[in-house]
């Protein structure tokens, strides 16, 4: 995952010497492309940008369907878009590790770099992954150099998965796009209006579905869930860490399934653009049954084949976390 400090900073370095000075395409009449390009990094950045542009915005995701955002690395051909575009959207905190090395290549680009969460204080990672147990084991792991202590101090990037906070994102796009274009204040903010009223109705139905749920404990495969912790009082137990690479130590594992077989727990929880192979032996080793949640860093194509948006996919969610909670 990290072998790509050096290739990447070369590939920057090449991509602003071949790339440099671009400008916006030209349509037919020779004068500039009105509408703005805008290039994103995680789903819900490009769907909120699209939602308050409307028809003046070309926006698209540089992360291929499917992709796994925590290990992505550009290539130079998106480089190059990039360093041609009106402004490049991300989540900020460290959740995309090549943008503000990007941000430095082409600060001499007319390109605007907005880190859209920058503003957002994020969670700790504060759950208890692997059950009751976790944290006096966890400590234990951590002097012995186990699994357990990837977890310590690590902040959750996963900001897009709490509505509420997704205001906020929305709230620096809206400034980003009357900066960019002030004669169409009125319009964005009215987008903006109408995107924001969507985000908290939303919540509303979070929140009553979790609240009437009998229980309130999901086992998932990768620990991206955090704020729905925090705001919905789900207790969410994790197989592997908030990077997905971050896997339990033996000693965890084995409080985690025995933490599941107490708790009679009945489905583990993935992610369709993940693989979860230790999390699937859990699921075997407890009998479980397999549901899928959308992290909504990517999309996969069916969702877009099917047109699906941030707030079809969070409502999935909410349908996937309502069955859980059985």
């Amino acid at each position: 995952m990290r072998a790509a400090p050096i290739l990447l900073s070369l590939l920057l370095t090449a991509s602003a010497l071949l790339y440099g000075c671009q400008s916006k395409p030209e349509n037919e009449t020779g004068t500039s492309n009105d509408r703005l390009t805008i290039y994103t990094t995680v789903y819900p950045l490009e769907d909120f940008t699209k939602k308050i542009g409307g028809d003046l915005v070309e926006v698209k995701s540089i992360y291929p369907p499917g992709a796994e955002a925590h290990t992505f690395e550009p290539t130079t051909k998106t480089i190059e878009q990039i360093a041609g575009a009106d402004a490049f959207l991300y989540i900020g905190h460290g959740m995309e590790p090549f943008a503000e090395k990007l941000k430095e290549t082409l600060k001499n680009e007319p390109v605007r770099f907005l880190a859209a969460a920058g503003g957002i204080d994020l969670l700790e990672s504060s759950h208890e992954e692997h059950g009751e147990e976790h944290g006096e084991e966890h400590e234990h792991n951590a002097e012995e150099g186990g699994g357990g202590e990837h977890n310590h101090g690590d902040k959750d990037p996963h900001v897009w998965l709490d509505p509420i906070r997704s205001i906020t994102i929305a709230e620096q796009i809206r400034d980003l796009l009357i900066e960019l274009k002030p004669e169409q204040k009125e319009m964005f903010t009215k987008n903006f209006n109408t995107l924001k009223a969507k985000l908290e109705a939303l919540d509303q139905t979070f929140q009553q579905t979790v609240q009437s749920a009998p229980k309130k404990d999901i086992l998932v495969a990768h620990a991206a869930y955090g704020y729905w912790e925090e705001r919905y009082g789900l207790r969410q137990r994790s197989v592997s860490g908030l990077s997905p690479t971050n896997e339990p130590s033996q000693k965890e594992l084995a409080a985690l399934i025995d933490w599941a077989k107490r708790h009679h727990i009945r489905y583990v929880l993935f992610e369709r653009n993940i693989p979860a192979k230790t999390a699937e032996m859990v699921q075997h080793e407890i009998g479980a049954k397999a549901l899928y949640l959308h992290n909504l860093e990517t999309l996969t194509d069916e969702d877009r084949n099917q047109h699906r948006d941030y707030f079809d996919l969070m409502e999935e969610n909410i349908e996937t976390i309502q069955q859980a909670l059985r």
